[in-house]
């Protein structure tokens, strides 16, 4: 059994597919949109072949989970492998440079990873993070 997809609403279709194809290196296909419920989608297929649906429809309520924080059930972030430590730096000082959030790191974890932690452009929390030698 494999993890198919992970999907997200949001309200800025176009500006959250820019930004995983920008940084993330993501393949988006056609957009998808259904005229009698007015829901739009994209598939953003990245390299590992993991699938994230980004999705917009009138009338979706504001996400009340507390992204800085995290002290909620749920899905809490998404994860993107590197490479290298190099390129865990890298995507972190060109996020950082291009005004976004860098919440953490980038920093040694005691469980034998490399990360930093940011926010997308709605605010999803994500990590990018690579396996090191402890």
């Amino acid at each position: 059994m494999t993890l198919e997809h992970v999907a997200l609403w949001t309200d800025h279709l176009e500006e959250l597919k820019n930004y995983y194809i920008k940084y993330f290196g993501a393949k988006s296909n056609d957009q998808y949109t259904n005229s009698s419920t007015k829901f739009t989608s994209y598939f953003l297929n990245f390299k590992s072949g993991a699938r994230l649906e980004i999705m917009t429809k009138p009338g979706i309520p504001e996400n009340k989970n507390d992204t800085i924080h995290q002290q909620h059930r749920g899905i809490i972030h998404l994860a993107f492998g590197a490479a290298s430590i190099k390129e865990v730096d890298e995507k972190a000082k060109q996020l950082q440079n291009d005004g976004y959030l860098i919440l953490s790191g980038p920093r040694k974890t005691g469980d034998g990873y490399y990360e930093f932690e940011t926010l997308d452009p709605d605010n999803n929390r994500l990590e990018v993070t690579v396996k090191y030698d402890v």
